[in-house]
């Protein structure tokens, strides 16, 4: 594993370079700020009826329709969802586009399914932070950064990796460390791990632990601080020193009962799933699936977040919430702003 560090980057190259940020929302706050901080010229391309319009000009940044945007623009950051962005590519930077130029993506998805097919004269790279654009921009304020990932996808100048590299380092990267991948590695296993562990897996079992608790009979404000509130507890000290870390620090009781029931809880068979899931990111059922929802208007998708948003534990975990202002005042995401 290749781990490029801000010493072995030249920042000039992206200094010496315009940079367009298609997006306004998590990741494109926080690249646009990021970049601005670090002396890049930078300008957001958003549509003019955007409601983020006014949250750019509030941060002091550039901001243009998104066509203008990517023509005036040597490297251009692709930020809006997966699911538009290959209409936004043919429509509005595909025509901007000029031999040299730099397209730049945080995610594989649209390249590595064939969804955008750019032209083989432009450079095309991907800057991935492990971390949401709210962390991103947090760290960079404190000093730190976010671990970054760089691959290549077409290196028509000869400077891509150079060109990407610059790049992660303006946004703060380079200060964690900058891994190189590819986009194939880095779209699959995104995607695996979004959906077996880090939402899918990890919200539909603490849902079902709920479920538990309240169909027998115990309160749910018990059941959400048993199986939701304190799962950030055991999240951050895994954060800090890896599962055993997490084991020295919770008491024998809980460590005895993490051995003998999580292995029957998620056994061969889950694995087995986990498998089957993998294996329809791997062959494109999935991101053909993705994208037929959106072609037919993302009826199923917005059925299953109104019917999720409206659960129980959402309304408890409200009400919990506001006993405990802290959460508030230390919160990750500010929507007035991002």
């Amino acid at each position: 594993m290749k781990v490029y560090y801000e010493d072995d980057i030249d920042r000039q190259l992206i200094a010496d370079k315009k940079v367009a940020v298609i997006g306004y929302g998590s990741q494109g706050f926080a690249h646009s700020n990021n970049l601005r901080d670090s002396g890049v010229q930078v300008a957001v391309g958003l549509r003019s009826d955007s409601p983020s319009v006014a949250k750019v000009e509030e941060a002091g940044i550039q901001v243009m329709e998104t066509a203008e945007a990517a023509a005036w623009a040597d490297a251009i950051m692709v930020l809006v969802p997966d699911h538009l962005q290959a209409e936004i590519y043919e429509k509005d930077i595909a025509p901007g586009l000029s031999a040299g130029n730099n397209l730049m993506f945080a995610h594989g998805f649209n390249i590595h399914f064939g969804q955008i097919e750019p032209p083989k004269e432009i450079d095309v790279t991907m800057v991935a932070p492990k971390g949401p654009g709210h962390t991103v921009r947090r760290q960079y304020e404190l000093g730190y950064g976010v671990p970054c990932l760089v691959a290549i996808a077409n290196d028509a100048s000869g400077a891509a990796k150079d060109v990407a590299l610059a790049y992660a380092a303006a946004i703060g990267g380079a200060r964690a460390g900058v891994i190189e991948t590819n986009f194939r590695e880095e779209t699959e296993t995104d995607l695996f791990g979004e959906q077996t562990v880090l939402c899918g897996g990890i919200t539909h079992l603490m849902q079902a632990g709920f479920e538990t608790l309240v169909e027998a009979g115990y309160a749910p404000e018990m059941a959400y601080f048993e199986t939701i509130h304190e799962v950030k507890l055991i999240v951050d000290l895994i954060y800090e020193g890896g599962m055993s870390l997490m084991r020295y620090s919770v008491s024998d009781t809980a460590e005895y009962g993490d051995y003998v029931s999580g292995e029957r809880l998620i056994d061969d068979g889950i694995k087995a799933k986990m498998k089957q899931i993998l294996g329809e990111i791997q062959d494109g059922s999935f991101a053909k699936g993705w994208m037929d929802e959106n072609r037919a208007g993302r009826k199923r998708f917005l059925g299953m977040r109104s019917s999720h948003a409206g659960h129980q534990l959402e309304e408890v975990g409200e009400q919990l919430r506001s006993m405990m202002p802290w959460i508030a005042k230390e919160r990750m995401v500010d929507k007035s702003k991002n």
